[in-house]
Formats: C-alpha cells, sequence, structure tokens
C-alpha cells in the first residue's frame, strides 16, 4: 500500500461531467449531483485504513454540508480485481452501514479518476456554485486513525466558506491516503 499526498489546489478548474452508476440504482451525472451552492466529489474505497479511520465524520460533515447548499458524491476508482473489499456490492454494503448522505457510485473504467487527476484515497474536489474548484485538502488531521474529535474540521469549515462566499480558502493541508489501484 502506497501512501500519497494530494497536489495543491487548481483554483477555478472547471469541474468534469461524468455518468457513473450509483449503488442506489441511479445513473449520476455532474449536473445531477450539484448542489444549489457547489459539490464535493471525493474519492475513497471500501478498503483503505485512511478512508475507514474518517466514515463517521465524512457522513457527518456531507449531511451538514447538504444543509448548506452543497452536496457530495463519492466515486470509488480502484480496481475491484486487485481488491475484492472494493467490488460493487461491497460498495452496496459499506454505503448502507454508514447511511451514506450521497451518492456512492462506481468508476469503472477508471477515467473519470484519471481526468480529475485523483490519486488516492480519500482525495476531495469541492466546487462552487458555478462548479470551480476551490478545495483539495484534507478532512482532518485524521490519519489511519481517527484524529481527536475536536480537530479542526478543515473539509466542513473550507467548502462551508465555498457555500458563503464562492470562494475557499488559500490555506489548505493536502489530503494523505492509500494510492488508486489502477488497472494494468
Amino acid at each position: 500500500m502506497v501512501s500519497l499526498t494530494t497536489p495543491v489546489c487548481d483554483f477555478g478548474q472547471a469541474a468534469i461531467d461524468f455518468e457513473l452508476p450509483g449503488v442506489d440504482g441511479q445513473i449520476w451525472t455532474l449536473d445531477k449531483a450539484r448542489g444549489e451552492q457547489g459539490l464535493l466529489i471525493a474519492f475513497i474505497c471500501n478498503h483503505c485504513p485512511y478512508v475507514k479511520a474518517i466514515q463517521d465524520r465524512l457522513v457527518r460533515d456531507c449531511a451538514e454540508l447538504k444543509a448548506l447548499g452543497i452536496n457530495t458524491i463519492a466515486i470509488m476508482s480502484n480496481d475491484p480485481n486487485e481488491y475484492e473489499e472494493d467490488s460493487f456490492e461491497n460498495m452496496q454494503a459499506v454505503a448502507e452501514k454508514w447511511q451514506f448522505p450521497f451518492p456512492y457510485v462506481l468508476d469503472e473504467t477508471q477515467a473519470v479518476a484519471k481526468a480529475y487527476g485523483a490519486v488516492c484515497t480519500p482525495d476531495f474536489f469541492g466546487y462552487n456554485a458555478d462548479l470551480q474548484l476551490q478545495y483539495r485538502g484534507r478532512l482532518d488531521e485524521s490519519r489511519k486513525q481517527a484524529a481527536d474529535a475536536h480537530v479542526r474540521r478543515d473539509l466542513f469549515e473550507a467548502m462551508k466558506q465555498v457555500a458563503q462566499t464562492g470562494q475557499g480558502p488559500l490555506e489548505q493541508i493536502p489530503s494523505m491516503g492509500c494510492s488508486i489501484k489502477w488497472k494494468a
């Protein structure tokens, strides 16, 4: 397992459209997923210890962001042939277990992850109402273990600012996680 950090935010970069199947049986597109004030795209998977350490916080923060007009969509781009835990059936089970307040979709060809330049799980892309990138950072101080419950909620605070002003914070700390498992 290779641990990587995300690149610096490329402010203003436009979101790229997609059409991906969700564990809810629907086909999700960029336009269908977006909220009135923006969209958070989270590249996650089921097996990664970095993602497992933040599941409860991710669910909490995304539910609270939805109330601010920021919707979320989670994309699983790993090769499930390499990690059975990342299969579509297991995606359905994880979404149900954690009661995801957002669509969880499969990027089977990995084209969406490549188009966005996603490098790890979790990898967060926060967009404003005009679908311009404003955040590319971490959820909080959590790594392979959850951080203290009272740490600063980096992603939530950044996306709250995006909802209110359309602009993300200039200071952002990169997310860290397992490398995306690319197909050969």
